[in-house]
């Protein structure tokens, strides 16, 4: 470590990190300072010091109170991080206690394997931990895995075939593909042929940067075979567009139960035998036991997502 990075360390406090995490939330030195027990002066001292630490301004005063800048934002993850790792390092005892921790975790997957948490994960989570939360964002892939890694990400959802030996994996539930159209299409009702699911316009699902020719991976159809209508870069688009038009989307079936009732669609087995995938968690491997306790929460919504996913074709009716 450098000289330079020696001296910067020793500016640093957890009391200015709690005064940094405070104004991120809450977003008023006012609030912050109610908070923690101080007074609205020493929140503004210590505001100082961060602009100083850091060299930005970290929040601009704004007419609703103070917005963070991209700076704040991306350091509001890693600092919570770094005062869960304090919090944890100097406790008298082991262990996580939920009702009592203020633990904010970083989640990160595809938008398929975000499936498991939805409104029921959050209200079981506010039950058991109403001061603790959790971010997520939609990474993919090696992207995830290098945030795991790096130590930015608690935990990312998707399909792992491989991870570093420093990272564990466990799965979570098993998802298959399925077809959607909308409940009232003129020619599709409760089934779906070969001939019908080739020539009825397809909605995609792809990230950023893929062309219409290239989208679709093995078993799912390739835009090349199949009609095409769209190329979006999020399901939920996807489950949009068909529910107000001809077109169908071929989508993971956890999705499709989400949204097919509020959306009106009916769900269809494909007309080939899919195989199915497992959505799994990835993490680093040392103990950690709020993530154990987060996993546990997340094991029994999975539970019910599992034993939910129905074999009926058309959920609408």
């Amino acid at each position: 470590m450098s000289d330079i990075d020696e001296d910067d360390i020793r500016r640093v406090d957890g009391g200015l990190l709690l005064v940094f995490r405070e104004l991120v939330r809450r977003g008023r030195t006012t609030a912050a300072a109610e908070r923690l027990g101080l007074s609205q002066s020493a929140v503004s001292h210590a505001l100082a010091r961060l602009r100083d630490l850091f060299a930005d301004p970290l929040f601009v005063r704004r007419p609703h109170g103070l917005e963070p800048t991209r700076r704040a934002l991306e350091l509001a993850p890693r600092i919570d991080a770094l005062i869960d790792m304090i919090g944890a390092a100097v406790a008298a005892e082991p262990g996580f206690d939920p009702a009592r921790s203020r633990r904010w975790f970083n989640l990160a997957g595809t938008e398929f394997a975000a499936a498991a948490i939805d409104g029921a994960f959050v209200q079981a989570m506010r039950q058991e931990a109403p001061g603790a939360g959790f971010v997520f964002q939609f990474l993919r892939g090696y992207m995830a895995v290098e945030a795991l890694r790096r130590g930015q990400l608690d935990m990312a959802l998707g399909r792992f075939d491989t991870l570093p030996s420093e990272l564990r994996v466990e799965p979570l539930y098993e998802d298959r593909y399925c077809v959607v159209a909308r409940a009232d299409h003129p020619t599709i009702r409760g089934r779906i042929d070969s001939r019908a699911w080739r020539d009825t316009g397809h909605v995609f699902c792809a990230p950023p940067g893929r062309t219409a020719p290239d989208v679709g991976e093995d078993p799912l159809p390739n835009a090349a075979q199949v009609a095409t209508t769209a190329l979006v870069p999020r399901w939920e688009m996807a489950l949009w567009l068909v529910a107000g038009s001809d077109a169908i989307a071929t989508c993971p079936r956890s999705i499709a139960e989400q949204h097919a009732r509020v959306l009106g669609l009916q769900i269809l087995e494909p007309h080939i035998a899919v195989p199915g995938f497992t959505i799994s968690a990835a993490r680093r491997a040392e103990p950690d036991p709020g993530l154990e306790w987060l996993l546990g929460l997340m094991r029994r919504r999975c539970e019910t997502l599992q034993s939910g996913m129905s074999t009926e074709s058309d959920p609408t009716a």
